[in-house]
């Protein structure tokens, strides 16, 4: 079996993307303890309990492995990019969350990759990972060739560009593994300056750039439960699901090809806020089932709208916020409080 081979295999189960890494542990392994350590992860528990760990060594999730194969499913759409949009009455949900779950796609092509390598290969043990497992799936897709990991931290292909999922098969068949690409980023700061809160930070112990979580506008409308730090708050914009900015900024995704999946065919980019505003729990649940974005949990995702209401700052906008107001969550209504407080200072005299 060769990296080739796997690469035909892969493209045939829907797979834009791949490329065979050792598995050994990956010098990355200093630069994560390293984020880890500096608080970067914020309160994303999962990424410094125990499991932190296991990230370590994929040999810690399969004893037998000797290759990560790593796989790209490409997401992105022929819609326009959030920094094109300027209706103000509109939210933004990550890209990434347009369409159908992720982690159930994945995970159905690379059970067809397994059987297919189990065709051609004979029997071999192996594991299936999408990014819930503990592993450093961009490191490890680095090094099987996919692209290399830019200072915004996403894996970058020099032709498709950043807008991919990933996944791996760990397996115990020994493949010759690919070559990293070189890092092409040379001295572009696009992305580091296009965030609106200065969340991509120089890497603690000299490892490049980091996205420090704690500014994130991805972290506070996704993994943050509770308030968003008030200082924060008119940095998110818009956003009420993710951010995508600084993807959208990077030239490496000008032309970035679209799917042909229909699983990521848009549902929901951009909605109008008051209607979002006013979605009754069982409503969300509905609207955002087998999607992304009921990650946020209904409280949170109210959180976030009313946030970006009173960052939109449109009058017609005060009634949906006063009764989120009266929410029965506290967390809902302080930040609609806010909110109200923020478009009533817009208009005080300067």
């Amino acid at each position: 079996m060769t990296s080739a081979e796997v690469r035909e295999l892969a493209s045939a189960c829907g797979f834009e993307l791949a490329g065979v890494a050792a598995a050994l542990p990956a010098e990355d392994s200093a630069r994560n303890r390293a984020w880890v350590n500096a608080g970067f992860a914020g309160e994303m528990r999962y990424l410094t309990d125990h499991r932190a760990a296991l990230r370590e060594d994929p040999r810690h999730l399969l004893a037998s492995a000797r290759s990560v194969i790593c796989v790209g499913k490409l997401y992105n759409t022929p819609r326009p990019y959030s920094t094109s949009y300027g209706a103000t009455e509109l939210a933004w949900i990550s890209r990434y969350a347009w369409g159908s779950d992720y982690h159930a796609i994945l995970r159905r092509g690379l059970k067809r990759l397994e059987a297919l390598l189990r065709e051609r290969a004979g029997a071999f043990e192996s594991k299936i990972c999408v990014d819930t497992a503990p592993l450093l799936e961009r490191s490890y897709a680095r090094l099987a060739g996919l692209g290399w990991i830019g200072k915004n931290t996403c894996l970058i292909h020099q032709g498709a560009g950043s807008w991919f999922f990933l996944g791996e098969l760990l397996t115990s068949l020994e493949i010759a593994p690919d070559a990293p690409p070189p890092d092409r980023c040379g001295t572009c700061r696009r992305c580091i300056d296009a965030c609106p809160t200065t969340a991509i930070v120089p890497a603690p112990a000299g490892h490049g750039y980091a996205v420090d979580s704690r500014l994130c506008i991805s972290y506070f409308t996704i993994e943050l439960r509770g308030p968003i730090p008030e200082a924060r708050r008119a940095g998110v914009g818009r956003h009420v699901f993710g951010c995508d900015i600084c993807q959208d900024v990077c030239p490496w995704n000008r032309r970035a090809p679209a799917t042909g999946d229909a699983a990521f065919e848009p549902r929901l980019a951009a909605p109008a806020l008051e209607r979002l505003a006013e979605i009754s729990e069982e409503e969300f649940r509905g609207m955002f089932r087998d999607s992304p974005v009921s990650r946020a949990r209904y409280s949170g995702f109210l959180r976030n709208v009313a946030v970006a209401m009173g960052n939109a700052g449109l009058e017609r906008s005060r009634a949906p916020l006063e009764r989120l107001a009266k929410s029965e969550d506290a967390v809902v209504a302080e930040h609609a409080l806010w909110a109200l407080r923020r478009m009533e200072s817009r208009d005080l005299p300067q």
